[in-house]
């Protein structure tokens, strides 16, 4: 930085920090207006688009034509509802998240879909209906399918900016320092004016691998604004348990799998906080109760998510069923909630073979060829006999599986699995047996046979994610299968404090000059938009909403 008779020459118009969805969005939006951006990631080139590579690409979007074509009747009104009964807003902090929230759903009913398509992206025609919720219709949860699967998946939903943002770097708009890492905002006058920090050795290590932390110099760059999109706390264990909200959710889990890469480590959050920006909700947090162990990892300690139909029998790490909401697909945190109420760093699905051909998926772009691929014949295979075949490699080779013929053998393999033998195989039987007579009555008084007979009145779910109700029991469904199930962190969902134009406010609520926070360093928006539950396919969407927002307003 040059200082020149007590002032300070900017080398950029607008600084970003982090090169994934947000960030990409942010830039591309600033060097639209003419700005000069520098784009700053700690990684290599090969991870420009962060997290949102590895997604399976789901947006939320309201009464859009995919649903009305599928026969779903959607308005703003309904999502209004679902959204602000997940959130739960209590705190006098929530102000500014709330109006995030609104403007969110104003978006996602509006020009959001237009915008993105208008880019070139499309989606696949089946809308999926995630988190449905399982309480009230003021509650939690989903009341229609809203999840739409970009074609292409996380990939597809990047495309549009990195092109953009190459287009921009071969302008002279847009300059990318890679292996940059951010240590400190460098101020002047009570104003952010730039970020200071290591730069680290090159490391061509794939995407989403460990790179290395040598450090081989310093940097320091000047602009009229920075704008932090460096993503949230998930792959900092650590971090995740210094936060976990206690009080609600119980004590945090001993053991936990990572959803994702380890660079996802919350630093610039902090850093951020030290400059002067508020952090608030850093208790609201959103992780999976349905992930496995990887068998062929990418990151350390890499987790996947199965997105379950509603039919596998879920019990805890002592066998005892799971009680609604805790139904596959319905209510994540309340599930997790249970878990931890009951002790169990683990739970089990215990399903047929029948039920996860059908019902089975993975998230993440890499466990979706046929989507990802955009790939029409190898998609036509997952309505075929077998299991997809990302599903059937888990199957064969993941850690976390159990195969057997008989409720006695399976049992007697998940406790070899665990070496804990923890589970009664009577009592196992006892339950599914219970489960197996309600669906042998066209009435039924348990909740998740309802939920199944529900799901397969949208012409999506029984066509592709809900498999014909059958006895669990019944040998011509088998084999039986048993999965155990760890609990995978993924996202923050508070952070940095911001106000509409996604300017960072200070602990006493005033702005702070030159300083903006999008994505999920910023809780999505505001420090928090979901409030303590998310509805899915949000959270791409809150990384587009906040950079587009960001990079506008830094450039006015």
């Amino acid at each position: 930085m040059e200082i020149r008779g007590g002032r300070f020459t900017v080398e950029f118009d607008v600084i970003v920090v982090g090169g994934g969805l947000a960030g990409l969005v942010a830039a591309t939006e600033a060097t639209a207006a003419g700005k000069r951006v520098c784009l700053i990631d700690q990684e290599g080139p090969q991870n420009l688009g962060g997290q949102a590579f590895w997604s399976l690409g789901g947006l939320f979007f309201v009464d859009s034509p995919e649903q009305r074509r599928m026969r779903i009747r959607d308005s703003l009104d309904l999502a209004r509802q679902d959204w602000m009964g997940s959130a739960g807003f209590d705190r006098p902090e929530d102000h500014w998240p709330r109006l995030w929230a609104e403007a969110y759903l104003q978006f996602a009913a509006g020009e959001k879909r237009a915008w993105l398509h208008q880019m070139g992206m499309r989606w696949f025609p089946v809308v999926g209906w995630a988190e449905r919720g399982g309480s009230h219709a003021h509650g939690h949860g989903n009341s229609v399918p809203r999840f739409h699967v970009t074609w292409g998946t996380g990939p597809g939903v990047i495309e549009p900016f990195v092109k953009r943002a190459e287009a921009d770097a071969e302008k002279g708009l847009l300059t990318f320092k890679f292996r940059h890492q951010v240590d400190n905002l460098v101020s002047q006058a009570g104003r952010i004016t730039g970020a200071s920090g290591t730069i680290l050795a090159d490391d061509p290590v794939l995407r989403g691998k460990k790179s290395s932390r040598e450090a081989v110099g310093s940097f320091e760059f000047t602009a009229g604004a920075v704008i932090v999109a460096s993503g949230g706390i998930g792959g900092n264990h650590d971090l995740v348990r210094r936060n976990w909200p206690r009080e609600r959710l119980g004590e945090p889990p001993q053991s936990m799998v990572s959803g994702v890469p380890h660079h996802v480590d919350g630093r610039m959050i902090g850093i951020t906080q030290a400059s002067g920006g508020a952090v608030i909700n850093p208790d609201r947090m959103w992780h999976y109760t349905e992930g496995l162990r990887n068998w062929d990892p990418i990151w350390p300690n890499h987790g996947i998510r199965i997105l379950p139909g509603p039919s596998s029998f879920w019990c805890d790490a002592n066998g005892d069923r799971l009680p609604a909401p805790a139904l596959p697909g319905f209510d994540t945190l309340g599930t997790l909630k249970i878990l931890r109420d009951r002790g169990s760093d683990y739970s089990w699905f215990i399903l047929t073979k029948a039920i996860i051909k059908k019902e089975f998926a993975l998230s993440g772009s890499e466990q979706n060829p046929d989507l990802t691929g955009k790939n029409i014949r190898l998609l036509l295979k997952r309505i075929g006999k077998e299991p997809p075949a990302p599903v059937q490699a888990f199957m064969d080779k993941g850690e976390d599986f159990v195969v057997r013929n008989s409720l006695e053998e399976l049992v007697a393999g998940m406790n070899r699995l665990t070496g804990e033998n923890r589970l009664d195989p009577s009592r196992i039987r006892q339950q599914i047996e219970a489960r197996d007579r309600e669906i042998l009555n066209r009435f039924s008084k348990d909740a998740q046979v309802t939920a199944i007979r529900g799901a397969r009145n949208y012409l999506g779910d029984k066509l592709m994610r809900t498999a014909k109700p059958h006895r669990l029991l019944d040998p011509a469904a088998g084999p039986l299968i048993a999965v155990r199930l760890h609990i995978l962190t993924r996202k923050t969902l508070g952070g940095i404090h911001t106000d509409l134009n996604a300017r960072v406010l200070g602990a006493n609520g005033e702005v702070v000059p030159g300083l903006y926070a999008v994505g999920e360093a910023a809780g999505f928006g505001g420090g928090g938009l979901h409030g303590y539950n998310a509805l899915e396919g949000t959270f791409l969407g809150g990384c587009l909403f906040s950079g587009r927002i960001a990079g506008r307003h830094a450039a006015a």
